[in-house]
């Protein structure tokens, strides 16, 4: 590797070396490793290259119009650690008929929207918690602020999802309730 002259060259080449350098660090601080991108939770091959909330936002309702496949669901709870009975629940239908859907089979919509729903609280959580196997031991204890009962079961409706994550929010700044 060619040394560098100047430590402080002000070059347009030396500049983008040490975006790049800056870039690298972050992200292995912001743990590049752990899967705290949704698409990743549910085993969706998908990067999100542009960071505009509202393309994002655009692209996830996209998603839930379409479907996803059943596989999406069972990386979901293969990552959470759901089991068959939670995850059947959670998406408001049988054991039995979840077993009957092959892998490429699309969710409906109001299954695919929990899923996705899902996928971004184990996200948030796993980026909050820096972790996600500290996350999924939260979600699995008894918490105060939610009446002493544990986070999971607040997993089968779209508002308990909404109250975990503003739970998340008010972990991410500190204030505990």
């Amino acid at each position: 590797m060619k040394a560098r002259k100047d430590k402080y060259d002000s070059s347009e080449e030396n500049n983008a070396f040490i975006l790049q350098e800056a870039a690298v660090a972050y992200n292995a601080a912001a743990g590049a490793g752990s899967k705290t991108n949704p698409f990743e939770i549910l085993g969706i091959k998908r990067e999100l290259d542009d960071l505009d909330e509202a393309k994002n936002t655009l692209s996830v309702i996209s998603y839930i119009r379409k479907g996803i496949p059943k596989k999406a669901l069972d990386h979901l709870a293969e990552t959470a650690g759901f089991t068959s009975a939670e995850i059947a629940s959670m998406v408001h239908t049988s054991e039995r008929t979840l077993r009957r859907y092959t892998p490429g089979q699309k969710l409906n919509t109001e299954q695919t929207e929990r899923i996705i729903e899902l996928a971004l609280l184990y996200s948030k959580g796993a980026a909050v918690f820096e972790d996600l196997e500290q996350f999924k031991i939260w979600m699995d204890s008894p918490i105060g602020a939610l009446g002493n009962q544990k986070p999971k079961t607040f997993l089968d409706t779209s508002m308990g999802i909404q109250f975990l994550t503003e739970e998340l929010g008010r972990i991410e700044h500190g204030i505990f309730a």
